[in-house]
């Protein structure tokens, strides 16, 4: 077979996009923090792209697309180091190198998602460490469960002659595998963490709401990477996938607005941001598999769902600090149940594809199997990863770095600057200390030792 140049131009820009989306989403988090804590925010998504992609490609994708090793769990150690991997095209005519750079974005921006839940309270060393091991303990396997052919919970099987045997839980572009994943990985991490110093007394508003405009803006564009490079070519099913995710999210973020307005007595702003990332959550898995009609649906139940979600987890004080849980656990949940719902075989070219109200059952139960145990696993193995690091290294700042806020304490820099405000800071490391040794009576100004202003 020779390199397909229309499928691969495609995939290169579709691989791009999908990076695109990691900054994309820490602008959309930075957005939502106070102003203390932007760039530890921006941080933790920007610097996930450095730590996944070592994993990635020494090991990570050899475990994930690797030959199975037996019961579907996980790959083999044919591609260590990408071994192997190299520019000789697989059925789409695409390299086999562009698809392992292709999942490799997958594999950045999924534990990314899961900082939202911890914003503002995490050590930025132990914080490190915890991607790596989940990137590794808990995204590469499932990955493979659902995305790798012979994986457990995956709709494909090297066997041509019985490839829906056993389940078929159909995830066209990662609603099981990233969004489900990442979002009770978030739960667990809420409970490890706990809440922040002040949570529900002192005020914690988002200090920059066009910058969660701009960061949804981002994801929404880099999305048509995520769903439509999902067909791994430029195909019919590609088409389906774009058009599919422009209508969810554009519809999600409407009915997010519309219920904020009718129940708040205002239309949100933040509210139309989110309710638009909750509608690209839910049609992620369902995109290449469902009609531009049933999409709409898809996304005016990830715009209910996921707003009623975030009502909820305030109700109850959980301190998810971004909303993973409500926008990216329940959106993914809801997206994965609705393709074994809306599922039409027509769209994909998979005979067995088909969901409920198009005759087939089993499509659901596949679907809720995948569900919980893609949860069941990545909610215990965060919720060890997180309290070994906890009663090592501990993971959480202490109340005065806290207070002090994590831009200064953990890099040693502010978002912004004014002159007018704010604490001047020495040249070199800011040593944590009480939030009085801060102040603008006991700490100089830089200038005067010398230093810039």
């Amino acid at each position: 077979m020779e390199i397909d140049t229309g499928n691969t131009a495609w995939m290169l820009a579709a691989s791009a996009l999908v990076l695109f989306m990691t900054p994309g989403l820490g602008f959309f988090y930075a957005g939502l923090t106070r102003s203390k804590n932007v760039l530890a925010t921006i941080m933790q998504s920007f610097i996930t792209t450095g730590v996944v992609a070592i994993i990635w490609v020494t090991v990570g994708y050899s475990l994930a697309f690797g030959p199975d090793q037996g019961l579907g769990l996980i790959g083999n150690f044919d591609y260590v180091g990408l071994k192997d991997v190299g520019v000789d095209p697989i059925s789409t005519g695409i390299p086999h190198l562009l698809f392992m750079a292709f999942q490799m974005m997958f594999a950045i921006i999924t534990p990314a998602l899961i900082t939202g839940a911890f914003a503002e309270r995490a050590k930025f060393g132990p914080f490190l460490v915890f991607t790596a091991l989940w990137a590794l303990l808990v995204y590469v396997p499932v990955a493979h469960w659902v995305f790798a052919t012979d994986g457990w919970l995956s709709a494909f099987a090297s066997n041509p002659d019985t490839p829906d045997i056993g389940l078929n839980s159909l995830d066209f572009a990662g609603g099981l595998a990233i969004h489900v994943n990442a979002g009770i990985a978030a739960l667990a991490a809420v409970f490890v963490f706990g809440k922040r110093k002040g949570y529900g007394s002192v005020p914690m508003e988002p200090h920059d709401i066009t910058m969660v405009v701009l960061g949804a803006a981002i994801l929404w564009f880099g999305w048509f990477g995520f769903n439509a490079g999902s067909a791994l070519g430029a195909s019919g099913q590609a088409v389906y996938a774009f058009v599919n995710t422009n209508v969810a999210a554009a519809v999600a973020g409407l009915t997010w607005t519309i219920l904020s307005w009718a129940i708040q007595g205002k239309p949100s702003v933040v509210g139309a941001a989110a309710g638009a990332v909750a509608g690209l959550v839910a049609v992620t898995p369902a995109s290449g598999y469902v009609e531009p009609m049933e999409a709409l649906a898809i996304g005016v139940g990830a715009g209910a769902f996921c707003y009623f979600a975030v009502r909820l987890r305030a109700r109850i004080g959980l301190d998810d600090s971004l909303d993973v849980v409500g926008v990216h656990g329940v959106g993914g949940m809801w997206g994965a149940l609705a393709t074994g719902l809306f599922a039409n075989a027509a769209v994909s070219g998979i005979p067995f594809a088909d969901g409920l109200i198009h005759g087939n059952p089993q499509q659901l139960w596949d679907q809720s199997v995948g569900i919980v145990a893609v949860g069941a696993y990545s909610f215990i193995v965060t919720f060890v990863i997180l309290k070994v690091l906890d009663l090592t290294v501990g993971i959480r700042v202490t109340e005065d770095d806290e207070e002090l806020g994590l831009d200064v304490t953990q890099h040693g820099e502010r978002a912004y600057n004014s002159d007018e405000a704010g604490v001047a800071l020495l040249p070199g490391a800011v040593m944590p200390a009480a939030p009085a040794m801060y102040s603008a009576t006991t700490l100089p100004h830089p200038a005067a030792k010398g230093g810039h202003a």
